[in-house]
């Protein structure tokens, strides 16, 4: 029974847009010394093994590292904003279910894990 609440409060929350996501509250709101590619690389590296790839794409001075859904690939997850500043890169995450805390946490461990100069 508790299975079936589950399934179905996922089901209800529906699919979210990139447009979606970005309106949402920042998640993570972190600096690391790495500059805005860099800190690409190792994020989608660590991510690699619970995800499908990540979609990267040039955002004004930055990057914008559109993160895929455990279950369904086409629909976005999480979206992390990675902006160069002087000495490294202001990273922004931004979370489709940010406020649930049964959500998967292997995006902001990423995260976390890629800010130093691991």
């Amino acid at each position: 029974m508790k299975l079936a609440v589950v399934i179905l409060a996922l089901a209800m929350t529906g699919c979210a847009t990139v447009n979606d996501i970005e309106h949402t509250p920042a998640t993570m709101s972190v600096m690391s010394g790495k500059s805005p590619k860099d800190y690409a690389s190792c994020f989608v590296g660590r991510i690699a093994d619970s995800r499908k790839p990540p979609q990267i794409e040039p955002r004004h001075a930055g990057l914008r590292v559109i993160v895929p859904q455990k279950l369904i690939s086409s629909d976005p997850a999480a979206i992390v904003d990675i902006e160069p500043r002087s000495s490294g890169s202001s990273i922004k995450l931004f979370e489709r279910m940010g406020n649930n805390p049964l959500r998967p946490k292997d995006v902001q461990h990423a995260v976390t894990a890629c800010i130093s100069g691991e």
